[in-house]
């Protein structure tokens, strides 16, 4: 999820002390698209390991004082490198552990070790309960890394074994590099296959990072090449690691799934002569605390309390005339009823026409790599739809997929924990692009509260403006890496027409065509000033959120897209899904929603509790209405449950609205102010 990176050079290097800071500063700016909430720096030379963080962004962190010092004090002012120099970095994209408390930024120090990791163990606290003995000092799951290695060498595992070992047992796409204060060896290891290194011809410079793209360009912009003559790129391999020793710079490789030594047949560390200081330098930096630390002053969620305030008539709303065949409301944008009762939708509807597995393994055949690379790349938002994809590529179709993911600060924690999990499980590379996640939740707070002075059902969709540039970095990560085929695994059940309905535009004609995220040219032009006329009437939606907003649309509806939906071809079947993933997978549900549906998204619980209060459905009544018109569903049975279904979040809408940091109380008062469309 992150972003981590390294150099070392031996004695024998011609790279000066200037050159490898430029290095290192090119590889912090690059990895910085992979998390933009903190960053930090591991600094080994001769007898001593400096580390320095700071809950900052690598850009502002490298033009620190306290992070200058270490490419002048260590050397002594000196240009040249006399001695061995390991650096590894991280850019951080925060999946647990508060940023503003130091120890869970990274690299993270325990036991005589300096860590940085990528991914996330999703069975971390499972691990602290089963070895008692260890004692858990931070909230960031990188420790119990740290912790299980330290335990088996105690043991008298070598580091290999010990690192074998530590992986055994942990769950969850997982890629570190570790610098040890005792042992000359360096480990780099992962178990999907998100990292790369380059190594030179003259095996005096290695270099890593999470992504090949982001050691071309360094190889590319910096006088490495020129200096040290011609770099090999290669991946670590799933399932593999590496032992870098850090005179000679040898590289040892093993296999994480090896068959482990008995205790009497372990060799012990030869490093127990070697004692190195880990040194913390302390940050000078001032930065605005981020949202948590607004947080701090909303109450806890109260389920008594939510469900005082999240008020839904469903008496009135089930009184409401439905279709007799979908479940569609009279509140549904532009519906209409036949003499028999049956809604517009229903009777222009065409049943999906699958094209088959047979027709989807002919368009893939072309591309598909003989060597294991990748040899195709898929969106992962770590939804049901996606990871059923992602596991259907692999595991079915036998392809490679390269898994990508922008997140821009509304994927949830459990959304992000499943993409660990199936990530880590089938080896796949997954490259996560972040944007600059506290600035996004600004937009979204002056958004919602903008939209909170003038409520209006039309402008809802601004409160995810900020996902679609996912769009715009797919097509450009597609091109960076090589890669011709792009896979998306939008359910065309999943079409919600009725949120541009909401601005006057008739889309329910596009119900049965391949189109998922478009609009026809007029209608374009219709939103466009659909959205100019609300924003004249309420000036407040004119801040700093609006060019990103621009540039949402531009991604969303401009840029041309060519990519394979692969539930074109095979048919969607929700148990199956649901059993696959929570079977093979262990995937995580949420505790408030008995659905598997929509639990990745931030945004869903707050924005369809509104569309529910005011409209009287949501888009579980728009995807029950699919499946029913498709034969998957009966209407009693859809009926049955959607009540249920529609029943306020309140845990996720209280987390929704700390996130952003608004009141939620205030915000939900607000809400059931606003009239509604079925009262009299």
């Amino acid at each position: 999820m992150c972003g981590i990176f390294g150099i070392i050079t031996n004695d024998k290097s011609s790279l000066s002390t200037t050159e490898l800071k430029s290095v290192v500063n090119k590889l912090f700016k690059l990895s910085e698209s992979r998390g933009k909430e903190a960053a930090g720096v591991a600094f080994l030379y001769k007898d001593s390991i400096d580390v320095f963080k700071a809950p900052v962004m690598a850009s502002e962190l490298i033009n620190s004082k306290s992070y200058n010092k270490l490419f002048t004090e260590r050397f002594n002012g000196s240009k040249s490198l006399a001695d061995t120099v390991a650096v590894i970095g991280h850019s951080r994209l925060v999946t647990n552990g508060n940023e503003d408390i130091h120890n869970n930024n990274q690299p993270v120090l325990k036991n005589g070790m300096a860590c940085i990791h990528n991914g996330i163990i999703v069975n971390d606290k499972e691990l602290w309960k089963k070895f008692s003995d260890l004692k858990r000092e931070y909230d960031i799951d990188t420790e119990i890394i740290l912790a299980l290695i330290a335990k088996f060498r105690k043991e008298n595992y070598s580091l290999p074994d010990s690192v074998k070992a530590s992986f055994k047992h942990i769950y969850g796409a997982t890629s570190i590099a570790v610098i040890l204060d005792n042992s000359d060896d360096l480990i780099l290891a992962t178990n999907n296959g998100s990292l790369y290194i380059s190594y030179n011809e003259n095996q005096d410079c290695l270099i890593f990072a999470s992504e090949k793209y982001i050691l071309n360009e360094v190889l590319e912009e910096t006088k490495l090449i020129s200096m040290l003559g011609k770099f090999t790129t290669s991946n670590v391999l799933p399932g593999t690691f590496y032992l870098v020793n850090l005179k000679d710079l040898k590289l040892s490789k093993y296999l994480l799934d090896e068959n482990y030594v008995w205790p009497e047949e372990r060799s012990k560390s030869n490093g127990a002569s070697i004692k190195r200081n880990i040194n913390e330098v302390q940050p000078d930096i001032s930065y605005e605390k981020n949202l948590s630390e607004i947080n701090k002053k909303f109450s806890p969620y109260n389920p008594g309390h939510a469900s005082f305030l999240l008020k839904v008539n469903l008496k009135e709303i089930n009184s409401l005339r439905r279709c007799t065949k979908c479940i569609l409301p009279e509140t549904f944008p532009f519906i209409k009823f036949d003499e028999k009762g049956v809604c517009n939708l229903c009777n222009s509807y065409s049943r999906i026409n699958y094209k088959g597995q047979q027709a989807l393994e002919e368009i893939i055949a072309p591309y598909r790599s003989k060597d294991g690379t990748p040899d195709c790349m898929m969106t992962f938002s770590g939804g049901r739809d996606s990871s059923y994809a992602i596991h259907y590529v692999k595991t079915v179709l036998k392809m490679n997929p390269l898994a990508f993911t922008y997140d821009w600060g509304m994927v949830t924690d459990i959304a992000r924990r499943n993409i660990s999990r199936m990530c880590g499980k089938l080896g796949i590379e997954h490259i996560l692009l972040s944007a600059d996640i506290r600035t996004k939740r600004k937009n979204i707070r002056k958004n919602v509260l903008a939209w909170l002075k003038k409520p209006s059902l039309g402008t809802i969709p601004l409160f995810m403006a900020g996902d679609k540039q996912f769009f715009y970095f797919a097509n450009k990560l597609q091109k960076q890496m090589g890669l011709k085929l792009l896979i998306f695994s939008f359910n065309p059940l999943e079409q919600t027409n009725f949120k541009v309905g909401f601005c006057g535009i008739n889309e329910l004609g596009s119900l049965d065509k391949e189109k998922h995220y478009n609009l026809s040219l007029i209608n374009k032009m219709k939103l466009i000033t659909y959205y100019g006329k609300e924003y004249l009437l309420n000036p407040s939606y004119v801040n700093s959120s609006v060019w990103d907003t621009l540039f949402a649309y531009f991604s969303y509806y401009m840029i041309s897209q060519k990519y394979l939906t692969l539930y074109d071809f095979i048919k969607w079947d929700e148990d199956l899904v649901n059993k696959t993933l929570i079977e093979e997978y262990d995937w995580e549900t949420a505790t408030d929603l008995k659905s598997t549906w929509r639990i990745g998204d931030g945004t869903a619980s707050f924005y369809n509790y509104i569309y529910h209060r005011v409209a009287g459905f949501s888009e579980f009544d728009t995807f029950r209405s699919n499946q029913i018109r498709e034969g998957y569903l009966s209407r009693d049975c859809a009926i049955e449950n959607i009540n249920d279904i529609n029943s306020p979040r309140g845990e996720s809408i209280k987390g929704y609205c700390d996130t952003i940091g608004i009141d939620f109380e205030s915000t939900i008062k607000r809400i059931n102010q606003i009239p509604t469309l079925y009262r009299n």
